[in-house]
């Protein structure tokens, strides 16, 4: 699902990814821990979109077949509509719409018709345990439901990858463990691959594979 190949960046004189490579397989969860400032997050938004690599240093990053690398701004964002999900630790909901209304915003971008969209996100809210909360602001839901709506919003276009940077970061431990249940569960059920940038231990350790980095490089590698 996702081949890297010698990823390098900085942000002026500091090198903060040194040649990361790694090798995903479909419907793999994954875990990247490090201390901060390991390269953790860069990695994730390289590998998301949201970031390229240096350019002086040749690279290849392929998602689902597709050489990213190759892609120009407008092909990258379209890539990233259709083809990978996003959950932060703060769920950046946007706070005058709707639980449903944010969930279907990335189908709307892509341009879904509305029914459709709105179908396929009352699907997800109600495996999520929300769908007695569609018509609520984010104001009116505790923490672990807004963060459910924001993976209920990573899955509405049904991407190849979810990318997670923290996501259980910002709740209290009986959410954050029911959000790491879910994530497992979604595998299961939608065969998405899950990318996970954590300093949670619990959550790191039940991954399939966790990748250790310091210093910009991956040290080490833990699986099953």
């Amino acid at each position: 699902m996702i081949q890297a190949e010698n990823i390098h960046k900085s942000y002026g004189e500091v090198e903060v990814l040194k040649g990361v490579s790694l090798n995903i397989a479909k419907g793999e969860i994954v875990s990247i821990v490090g201390a901060s400032g390991a390269g953790k997050t860069t990695l994730l938004q390289i590998l998301g979109t949201l970031d390229t690599p240096a350019p002086e240093h040749p690279c290849q990053i392929q998602i689902n077949g597709s050489d990213i690398t190759r892609l120009n701004e407008k092909g990258l964002a379209r890539f990233r509509n259709e083809h990978i999900g996003f959950i932060f630790q703060f769920h950046q909901l946007l706070p005058e719409f709707t639980a449903l209304e944010n969930v279907c915003i990335p189908a709307f971008i892509k341009n879904t018709d509305r029914g459709e969209a709105e179908k396929q996100a009352m699907e997800y809210m109600d495996f999520l345990g929300l769908s007695h909360r569609l018509h609520h602001k984010p104001s009116a839901l505790s923490g672990g439901e807004q963060q459910r709506v924001a993976v209920a919003r990573a899955l509405i276009n049904q991407p190849s990858v979810i990318m997670a940077d923290e996501p259980s970061g910002n709740l209290d431990s009986a959410s954050a463990d029911r959000l790491h249940e879910l994530f497992f569960e979604l595998r299961d059920r939608y065969g998405q691959t899950f990318v996970i940038v954590t300093h949670n231990k619990e959550l790191a350790a039940m991954a399939d594979r966790k990748l250790t980095m310091v210093d910009g490089r991956i040290i080490a590698e833990n699986g099953d």
